[in-house]
């Protein structure tokens, strides 16, 4: 189809739609933020992607674009706040990819499979701070059969250090099961979350290092258990998930059991070295948030120094120290390429945490540590394919 497919107006926001036979998609125009989804699961619509309450509501422009949107899942470059400038360069929160406007190049449907190809000229005159130039493609795939979203981002004409990520926001309708595939390292951000004097709580200990996510140090003494959730409503906290760089792929996995369905990140860890949980439980209470962002986890896919930006993931820090890669050398002559795949499958009684994902031929095998399998239809030879 032409470049001229024209945008609706979803939650707010012009968006492109995107479908297939069994997932129904739209990407926004600001920020290139993916969401709703919706999938087709034995005849069940399943949406496990969140929408920021305030989406309705009249845009405060005094937010960042990112804020205004916020939904789904969204590339990040860089990823943080980027609040201390590096080098002369300034970025928004999450970079120019989440905040500025994409532009459509091509939209197809081709023998089973709906393309969406947009692009963003980085660093361009009139934009907020000032970025490095280069230019990003955004192509998002969806095949006939399937309940799985892949993307790929093509980062090119860039030189020097930057981090980046994707930034999927799952909504928890019901009790979720969180598990991880292999971990090198795992830590709390070394700072809190959030502050009383800014109207913000949180409940983990600042740079607490911890082996098992069902024991993690909490500021009322205790453990948290990251492995169930919704919990510790009124707290937000960051945690950050680094994958042994042995693995040929890393996942991220939440069972929901009463819903009778899995939802599942895949990624190459030797690009996306580590995945940030963001547990947003309504503990920010200044605007827009004021209490009411609850039970959303974020499953942040990166390579950086938690989510302080492009500086401190460029320079030494304390997960650097420890062997971890927060940031690479963008070359002018070779893109980056980022591969990443989400999706959703239905899962038996009985079948609790995901243990292991298993990549077979044209489909997944999810196990869980009771035991059960589920099969489902997914490419994940995508994480490994070029530009």
């Amino acid at each position: 189809m032409a470049a001229s497919r024209s945008t609706m107006v979803v939650h707010g926001q012009p968006s492109w739609e995107v479908s297939s036979d069994k997932t129904h998609a739209f990407m926004t125009e600001v920020g290139g933020q993916i969401g709703p989804v919706t999938f087709e699961v034995d005849g069940r619509k399943i949406a496990p992607l969140s929408v920021a309450p305030w989406n309705e509501e009249p845009e405060d422009n005094s937010l960042p674009a990112i804020i205004r949107v916020l939904r789904g899942d969204f590339f990040c470059m860089p990823f943080g706040a980027n609040g201390t400038r590096y080098r002369g360069e300034k970025y928004e929160l999450h970079g120019e990819t989440a905040n500025e406007r994409w532009a459509l190049e091509t939209y197809s449907r081709y023998e089973g499979m709906t393309t969406l190809h947009c692009s963003l000229e980085l660093g361009g005159v009139g934009r907020k701070g000032t970025g490095r130039k280069g230019r990003a493609d955004k192509f998002v795939m969806l095949r006939d059969g399937e309940t799985v979203v892949y993307q790929k981002h093509v980062v090119s004409g860039m030189k020097g250090p930057m981090d980046f990520g994707h930034h999927a926001m799952v909504k928890f309708g019901s009790e979720g099961l969180v598990s991880t595939s292999r971990a090198k390292l795992r830590q709390v951000w070394v700072e809190p979350t959030e502050r009383p004097e800014g109207k913000g709580y949180s409940a983990l200990v600042p740079g607490a290092v911890f082996k098992d996510l069902k024991r993690v140090p909490t500021v009322f003494g205790g453990y948290a258990d990251l492995t169930r959730y919704p919990a510790r409503r009124g707290f937000e906290d960051i945690v950050i998930n680094v994958n042994d760089p042995r693995d040929v792929m890393g996942w991220t996995a939440v069972v929901f059991p009463k819903e009778g369905f899995v939802f599942y990140t895949l990624k190459d860890p030797q690009v996306l070295a580590s995945t940030l949980f963001w547990l947003s439980n309504g503990g920010r209470y200044y605007a827009p948030w004021s209490g009411r962002h609850v039970d959303v986890m974020g499953l942040e896919d990166i390579t950086g120094y938690f989510h302080s930006g492009l500086a401190e993931s460029a320079g030494r820090n304390s997960l650097s120290r420890r062997g971890v890669r927060t940031c690479v050398a963008m070359d002018p002559k070779r893109p980056l390429v980022v591969n990443y795949i989400f999706g959703v499958a239905a899962v038996p009684a009985g079948f609790d945490h995901v243990k292991e994902i298993v990549v077979g031929h044209g489909e997944v095998e999810l196990q869980s540590r009771s035991g059960k399998r589920v099969r489902t239809v997914c490419d994940g030879s995508f994480l490994t394919s070029g530009a």
